[in-house]
């Protein structure tokens, strides 16, 4: 029986922002705002929507044990890490971050354009923390992620997640994986699923969900994280 423990719609996100020229959109808790009953979803624990005018940006910082997954919806997103990578992400690009023990990074939009992305952090399942499997920090962009066929999702081991990205034409009908949890959040467009109709930004928590499907209203942009472990920490 499929169970929708809880749509969120785009203006429920937790306010944030850190500095001029930020907004920020909070799904889970995170930074100053805590709920204990919203820390996290299955390995999922962030999934915030970022807007940074030109010239805006975070400054570098650190983390450990994440992955860290971002998708540029429009404008050019630089990054540079202490791995010494600096590159700029572009719309339906896929960026992934290994923290692993431990890595420094910063995201700034130096384009002319106002930049908008979704930044999703995932914790380690049990036995890919740090400390246990000596993770070094490792970084890519993969591109064509939205071209893949849905038995081909990308996947994060070290999370015991995949993720998927579709783009159904309206009136198409796009299949959820069957997973503890799958966390579907619309990009782009209108769908209907499990009797909700969401619209950009708005997302759906599900547990034990098979054969349940989402059927794009409008023509759409999803993503969907299929998610098999629960975060494991030290």
């Amino acid at each position: 029986m499929v169970r929708v423990i809880w749509v969120q719609r785009a203006g429920e996100r937790y306010r944030g922002g850190d500095g001029a020229g930020i907004e920020t959109r909070h799904a889970f808790s995170f930074s100053g705002y805590y709920d204990p009953e919203n820390a996290r979803f299955g390995s999922l624990v962030a999934c915030n929507e970022e807007r940074l005018a030109p010239g805006a940006g975070f400054a570098e910082h650190p983390h450990r044990d994440l992955e860290i997954v971002t998708w540029v919806v429009e404008g050019e997103l630089t990054h540079e890490d202490s791995t010494g990578g600096r590159t700029v992400v572009r719309p339906g690009e896929l960026q992934r971050l290994s923290a692993g023990g431990g890595v420094r990074h910063s995201e700034r939009n130096e384009g002319r354009e106002p930049l908008t992305f979704l930044q999703m952090w995932l914790a380690p399942a049990p036995g890919f923390t740090s400390a246990e499997a000596g993770a070094e920090p490792a970084y890519e962009v993969v591109r064509g992620v939205a071209d893949r066929g849905p038995a081909e999702p990308y996947a994060l081991e070290r999370a015991g997640a995949a993720l998927a990205v579709r783009r159904p034409a309206a009136g198409e009908r796009v299949a959820l994986p069957a997973a503890p949890w799958v966390y579907a959040h619309v990009v782009r467009g209108e769908i209907r699923l499990a009797g909700h109709t969401l619209t950009a930004g708005d997302a759906a928590r599900i547990t034990d969900g098979p054969d349940l499907a989402a059927h794009a209203l409008t023509p759409a942009e999803l993503l969907v994280w299929a998610m098999r472990a629960e975060p494991s920490y030290g």
